[in-house]
């Protein structure tokens, strides 16, 4: 073998395994995001070690604190509600569905994100930092996805995305606190109320 064999076959070999090393890193923060989901973000590690099937010990080496964890998990978040949103558009049967679809993830996502704000308290800069980059990276997803289904006639052209966005975080409030109270049944029914009368 040729030095410029060897050395494809470990640059190969290097990129290989930085491309497993980050999809175990998005599959831990997949399995922590569902946690947090069912638990809250207090929930205990060992909890996201088992449902990623890794050690504490993997988990506490890309994330020495829960607050990184959290943090890590909530960019993750934004960035898979951003990713959705064209793919949702071209699957979807109307534009009206895949925004439909949409919300439910960014739901998932306002659940996710509760008790952000607590953790990182301390760091007020850090959690506007993160808000402005969640407002830069789904706002425009959300606008994209209205504008699509008012151009096939399916709603009304006048709701702008931000106050779509900040309703449906207004219906999420409490949800966690109160398991009477279904806040995924009122936002279907707010989504639903978008479409135009036949």
């Amino acid at each position: 073998m040729s030095d410029s064999d060897e050395r494809t076959s470990t640059g190969e070999a290097a990129q290989t395994k930085r491309k497993d090393a980050r999809r175990n890193k998005e599959s831990l923060l997949d399995a922590a995001a569902a946690v947090f989901v069912t638990s809250g973000v207090e929930a205990p590690v060992r909890d996201i070690a088992a449902r990623a099937g890794v050690g504490l010990g993997t988990i506490y080496r890309h994330f020495p604190t829960r607050a990184d964890l959290i943090v890590a998990v909530y960019r993750h978040q934004v960035e898979a509600c951003a990713e959705a949103g064209p793919a949702l558009l071209a699957a979807g049967p109307t534009p009206h569905a895949a925004l439909g679809q949409w919300i439910n993830l960014f739901v998932d996502f306002l659940v996710t994100k509760h008790g952000l704000a607590a953790v990182l308290q301390s760091d007020n800069a850090g959690f506007d930092t993160l808000h402005a980059y969640f407002l830069d990276r789904l706002v425009p997803v959300c606008a994209e996805l209205l504008e699509a289904a008012a151009s096939a006639g399916e709603i009304c052209s006048d709701l702008q995305a931000y106050d779509l966005m900040r309703g449906v975080g207004n219906l999420c409030i409490g949800a966690e606190t109160d398991s009477r109270y279904d806040a995924r049944r009122l936002v279907d029914v707010l989504i639903a109320g978008l479409r135009r009368p036949n």
